[in-house]
């Protein structure tokens, strides 16, 4: 009896991960879809547009992380540790390059 209950609790797990993952991408490909109706009808300035852009893409970047490569789960700490790293020293040259370039 305690199998089946661990069974069906397992089931419900996997539904709720399911269900989110489908809403995740859902969500990805409508950012992606406005991104290019932003870009392909010039309905915004592009002062507006660059920076809607680029939260778009930041939004999906996360969804990637979290929902798509399980980032969210117990175990993924040392990727994750790495991925941020990594994030990090991007922003890190991003930054140093564009002081270099402007001063």
């Amino acid at each position: 009896m305690a199998n089946n209950t661990k069974s069906e609790f397992h089931k419900q797990q996997h539904k709720e991960e399911m269900k989110k993952q489908v809403i995740t991408f859902a969500l990805m490909i409508f950012f992606t879809i406005l991104a290019f109706v932003v870009v392909g009808t010039n309905m915004m300035d592009k002062m507006l547009a660059i920076p809607l852009l680029l939260v778009l893409a930041v939004v999906q970047v996360g969804f990637q992380f979290y929902y798509f490569m399980h980032m969210k789960d117990k175990g993924h700490e040392m990727v994750a540790t790495m991925i941020y790293g990594g994030v990090f020293a991007a922003i890190l040259t991003v930054a140093a390059l564009s002081l270099v370039i402007w001063w």
